[in-house]
């Protein structure tokens, strides 16, 4: 910039004298002008004229340059540290960013134009990181909270009968279905991890055509007894709904809907299962009577863990996995899930497939 600006300044004053120069009169050969008592010749005035007008460029040119550089080099430095501070402020703000100190934010409020997005682009980077973050610690202490459930139960069990010399064979076969029942929700719980692990951002490996009509069969009839324990009114109303997937997956996921639908109910509630296509999409929903949630919290029963309106405690049934796992089979199907309250009390969950 400051070079442009000397070369800018050197044209002006090379046209300025030649402006002045331009701006004697010519006058014919041989004619004298006369200047206070003397005659001097026309020739001789015009070099004198130009002269003294190149001497006056010069002169002004010696004072002016100087001081127009000095000031074209101080705005330079102001407007390319205006420039730049942001950059510097965001290369800044990702050197200290750490695993603990993800709340960072570069700040930069009075940013303008391209800094400004690239700024607000980098906040927002760092907001989806943190949150990621707490996502996993939230899911590695709620893992933790819940294998540690069934091995302090086994654990306990164990030490107690062992410690009782009198201990007999009715003792010892309550504690065998003690430690059967912890084994048994420790075996779920590590079986979810493990098909949450699988489903998430994985590709599926077997592919083929798959009616949500017929993968809802075994289903019902896995909570069948149950249903009829707690004395719940099933309807099923089924239409084809064809769709391509991984069979296996997607009877998880019929299965764990129905599941969760009995499991959460009320005692003389009831159960609705539908499939058939709508829009293009191969759907299946399940509506169940149950415990008020408010819409405000749905969707939090995606994430792990989550059992609705109810406590984690070692006495609810469930890992509170399922609803997890059918997002992450059906985010890998190409499809979508939802879910909406139901009015006094209840949950319906839609899920929506390619149709095939």
């Amino acid at each position: 910039m400051v070079a442009l600006v000397s070369a800018l300044l050197l044209w002006l004053g090379w046209l300025l004298v030649g402006g002045v120069a331009q701006a004697v009169p010519a006058l014919p050969p041989g004619t004298t002008v006369r200047v206070g008592p003397l005659e001097v010749p026309a020739e001789r005035l015009s070099e004198a004229m130009g002269a003294a007008a190149r001497a006056e460029v010069l002169r002004a040119g010696l004072i002016a340059f100087p001081l127009v550089v000095i000031a074209a080099a101080v705005v330079s430095w102001v407007l390319v540290g205006r420039v730049l501070g942001p950059l510097h402020a965001v290369t800044a703000t990702a050197r200290r960013l750490t695993v603990e100190s993800l709340d960072t934010r570069t700040g930069l409020a009075d940013a303008r134009g391209e800094v400004a997005e690239l700024a607000a682009g980098f906040d927002a980077m760092l907001d989806r990181l943190q949150a990621a973050f707490d996502a996993q610690k939230r899911f590695v202490a709620n893992a933790s909270h819940e294998l540690r459930t069934p091995l302090s139960v086994l654990r306990t069990e164990v030490d107690v009968t062992l410690s009782d010399p009198a201990a007999d064979v009715e003792e010892l076969r309550r504690m065998a279905e003690v430690v059967r029942d912890a084994t048994r929700r420790a075996d779920d719980l590590v079986a979810g991890l493990l098909l949450l692990a699988r489903t998430e951002g994985a590709e599926l490996a077997d592919v083929r055509p798959v009616d949500l009509a017929d993968v809802v069969v075994p289903a019902l009839a896995a909570v069948r007894a149950e249903a009829g324990r707690r004395g719940l009114r099933v309807q099923v109303h089924t239409a084809p709904a064809p769709t391509r997937g991984d069979p296996v997956l997607l009877e998880r996921v019929a299965g764990n809907l129905v599941e969760n639908a009995v499991r959460h109910n009320l005692a003389g509630g009831w159960v609705e299962v539908r499939t058939g296509r709508r829009d293009g999409y191969a759907e299946l929903r399940v509506s169940s009577s149950g415990p008020v949630i408010p819409g405000d919290r749905v969707t939090e029963l995606f994430e792990p863990f989550r059992r609705g309106p109810v406590e984690r405690t070692g006495a609810v049934p469930g890992s509170g996995l399922g609803l997890s796992i059918v997002r992450a089979v059906v985010q890998a199907h190409g499809g979508a899930v939802r879910a909406e309250p139901v009015a006094g009390g209840g949950l319906t969950v839609t899920v929506r497939l390619p149709a095939a």
